[in-house]
Formats: structure tokens, sequence, C-alpha cells
């Protein structure tokens, strides 16, 4: 079955949310709604790949460009709270017009989870990638240092690998960069800057301080009863085993998986594993 994407837009609280729709071969049934939310500093692109294997099983899939983030509008009042991500969640699933299940990596996983516990319904189910309520500091603040850096830009697509390759030693560098271009911005005197509004890392924001949603992320956590999933990174410095098993206490019903080989970016770190278990996942939903 070969898919079909197409380039859309929502309305978000700040104007556009720009996504793609990723759907089945013409003609076929669609199985369900898949709904993506990525993390902080990442783009809907970081999910292409795993999107179109799900469109290749049958399921229709949206990813989506947070706030602030690729091509959706930044909010002129630097406005990038978890209150302002779930409002934007909750009114993109409205337009979709039908209850998809949500799929969130780190910030987005956030959303999800705030989104569906403060607000039973919302999701048919939940895949958290890398995110539970208990994150740890030191990772939380490689990612805000990263995030941060460069505030001059690059002045060349190799500058921009070179730091990504910093972030990650852990993956090879790509022989073919141009891939990196969609995480950047061209400005008029020809520097590339990171895709993400500067404002989203101000200081005392998500991008310092996840660790200060912990009470709400547990209580969200409570609420929940829709079908769960964590997919976790054995490298993961976001996510430890205590935090594993919080999130497991919280939701009894809920099911984990470690992907040993990879780290935070779990869907880009080890893509045909993380597919597999979804997809499992997924079947069970049916």
């Amino acid at each position: 079955m070969t898919e079909n994407r197409q380039s859309i837009e929502f309305r978000g609280g700040v104007g556009a949310i720009a996504a793609d729709c990723w759907q089945g071969a013409a003609g076929s049934d669609s199985r369900g709604t898949v709904l993506m939310l990525h993390g902080g500093g990442q783009t809907r692109h970081s999910w292409s790949r795993a999107a179109s294997n799900l469109a290749r099983s049958g399921w229709t899939v949206y990813t989506l460009d947070a706030r602030g983030h690729g091509d959706s509008d930044w909010a002129p009042d630097g406005d990038y709270r978890l209150d302002a991500l779930v409002g934007d969640l909750r009114g993109v699933i409205e337009q979709i017009g039908t209850v998809p299940v949500v799929f969130g990596a780190s910030l987005g996983g956030m959303t999800g989870l705030i989104g569906e516990g403060e607000g039973p319904g919302l999701t048919r189910g939940l895949v958290l990638v890398d995110i539970t309520p208990k994150v740890e500091p030191e990772g939380v603040a490689r990612i805000a240092e990263f995030m941060r850096g460069n505030p001059d830009g690059f002045a060349s697509l190799e500058e921009v690998a070179d730091a990504v390759a910093a972030y990650q030693p852990h993956r090879e560098r790509p022989a073919n960069i141009e891939g990196l271009r969609r995480n950047v911005r061209e400005r008029p005197n020809g520097r590339l800057y990171w895709h993400w509004d500067p404002a989203f890392t101000r200081p005392g924001g998500l991008a310092d301080s996840p660790t200060a949603d912990h009470g709400r992320m547990v209580a969200a956590a409570r609420a929940i009863t829709v079908p769960t999933l964590l997919v976790h990174g054995g490298k993961s410095d976001i996510v430890s085993v205590d935090g594993v098993d919080e999130l497991l206490g919280l939701i009894p019903h809920a099911s984990a998986v470690n992907v040993s080989a990879a780290g935070h970016m779990v869907a880009g770190d080890d893509n045909a594993v993380f597919v597999a278990e979804v997809g499992g996942f997924l079947d069970t939903l049916v």
C-alpha cells in the first residue's frame, strides 16, 4: 500500500498550525486516526518515517508543528505554556472531527497527557514517547542548552550538521545533510537560524522547568482511563527507571517498552523498533 501525504493547515490559538496528513492508498478504509505531537525544538518532520509506516498499515495520520515551531505561527505574546499547547490540541481535534490516538514525544507527550487527564474523552488512546511525570533535570538542562546555543545562527548547513552531531553523538552524522534544511530558517542576511521562536527558550519557561509541572502531570496521569503505552529510550537522559515505575503506578493499565538502542529521540533513533511496538499497541485498539 502506498500512502498519500498532503500538507494542510489548522487554526490554533495564535493562528496557523501547520500539519501533514498521511493516508493509506486511495479507496482503502482507515483503521482510525493518529495525531502526532513532536517535542520541544522538533517539527512535524521528526515523525515522517513513522507516519509513513502507520499510513501504509491503514491509519490516517496527522503530524503537527506546535505553535512557535516549524511552519506554524509564533505566539506574539510569547505564550508557550502547557495550557496554550493543550488549547491548540483541543482545537485541532475539534477540526479533525474524530477522536484520535494521540502520540506525544517529550513536550508533545506532556500536552497529550494533560489534555486527556484533565478532559477525559479527548483521545482514543495515548502513546507517550520518552516522557513521564518525573523527568531528569540533567537531561532537561542539556536540551535547554542546545536550544539556546548559536543565537547568532549558522553560516552554512555544515555548521548546523556539526551542532546536531555534537548534541546527538550516538547517531551517525548523515552523509546527505539537506534534510536538516527543514530545521532552520534563512534570514535575509543569508544566515541560518533554528526554526523555533526564541521566546520558547526564555529562562524559566518550559525549556527550563518541565519539572515544575510534576504535580499537574501526576494528577493528570491518575485520571487516565484510555489505553496507554509508554515507549522510552534505553539511553535516554530524560526518563529514568524511577520515572517509568511512577508512571505505571499512576496508570496501572498502561504498558511500557524500553527501546534499548534509543536515546530521547526514540522514533528517530530506532524507527523500525518504534513502529513495530506502537503498531502492536494500535492493533489492540481496532
